[in-house]
């Protein structure tokens, strides 16, 4: 049985139209660098279904879902200098930061507003809406899950 996640991303710099034009529509989910993130890309198991939530916009949505293709595997940038995600302290022995590779499932009929989230029952408890929660990765219940498949399934 597969788990559930929900991955944040600011659409200007990876959105899931991004993720969907992917040659095969799978990607990287790589530059993570949170620690509590972190272990939760390395939980993330083959055919697990992602929820891929627009941030930093207007009108903050969930739009799609996406499957875990690879699971959780050394991530080359923290050792790349030249990259936003370089970690000096990373060792390429016992390396610090992981990722996954991502494939595009599909787009939601329409998007699920997190003022939607914030006021539908049984979404109370999810970790997205928590007051200060900035982790770009957070699991998913199977509940949650069903009612914002639900959600996202509806014509507006």
């Amino acid at each position: 049985m597969p788990s559930y996640w929900l991955v944040k991303s600011e659409p200007d710099v990876y959105s899931l139209d991004d993720l969907e034009k992917e040659r095969g529509g799978s990607a990287t989910w790589e530059g993570v660098r949170n620690y509590e993130a972190r272990n939760f890309l390395r939980a993330m198991k083959r055919r697990d279904k992602v929820l891929f939530y627009h941030s930093r916009v207007k009108e903050p949505a969930i739009v799609g879902v996406a499957t875990v293709a690879r699971e959780s595997y050394p991530d080359p940038t923290q050792f790349e200098p030249a990259s936003d995600y370089f970690d000096p302290g990373s060792d390429p022995e016992d390396p610090r930061w992981s990722m996954v590779d991502l494939r595009f499932s599909l787009r939601f009929v329409r998007p699920v507003t997190r003022a939607e989230l914030k006021r539908t029952a049984g979404l109370e408890e999810m970790p997205l809406l928590a007051r200060g929660n900035r982790l770009s990765v957070t699991p998913v219940t199977p509940g949650q899950w069903a009612i914002i498949a639900r959600l996202g399934k509806r014509r507006a």
